[in-house]
């Protein structure tokens, strides 16, 4: 189970907004999944470069899929250090910088879209929800994937009967 957060640099918008409209701003998105190969996540980030787009809100959004622009685990510091504009990865990755966020990688958390309701609705949400706004980023929109664990099948198993 993962939990992937998309995240926006606050300022970073603050700043396409504030544009002339002669100016067309192009903010960066970097993920490590396939790009256009149907995988949900880079379809998730494609999406928002093409509402975007649609919206005519001043500034486009080029999409670096397979870690091309970043790497998995430096892409939470380029969010906060400004080097980066999107990103979509499982919170867990910055979880080195920010202990609390490997909660949110617990198997079996998410079981179904009925829970995964009730946990972005929860304190536990809300809690992390602060702790990634206090490093300057937001969330933009939230994806569980339900996972778990499971015994090892394979003949190198030590387990015995």
């Amino acid at each position: 189970m993962r939990k992937i957060s998309t995240i926006l640099a606050g300022a970073v918008a603050a700043i396409a907004f504030a544009t002339s409209a002669h100016a067309q701003l192009v903010l960066r998105a970097s993920h490590q999944f396939p790009g256009g190969k149907g995988d949900v996540r880079d379809d998730m980030v494609q999406m928002i470069a093409k509402a975007a787009k649609a919206a005519n809100a001043g500034f486009d959004i080029q999409v670096y899929p397979g870690a091309s622009l970043f790497k998995p685990n430096d892409q939470w510091n380029a969010m906060v250090n400004g080097q980066l504009d999107i990103t979509l990865f499982p919170l867990d990755y910055a979880s080195g910088k920010v202990p609390s966020f490997s909660a949110t990688l617990m198997p079996g958390l998410i079981r179904s879209q009925e829970r995964a309701k009730r946990i972005n609705d929860s304190q536990f949400m809300k809690d992390i929800r602060a702790e990634i706004e206090k490093h300057g980023v937001i969330v933009l929109s939230d994806a569980w994937f339900a996972g778990g664990v499971r015994p090892r099948t394979d003949a190198s198993s030590s387990r015995t009967t």
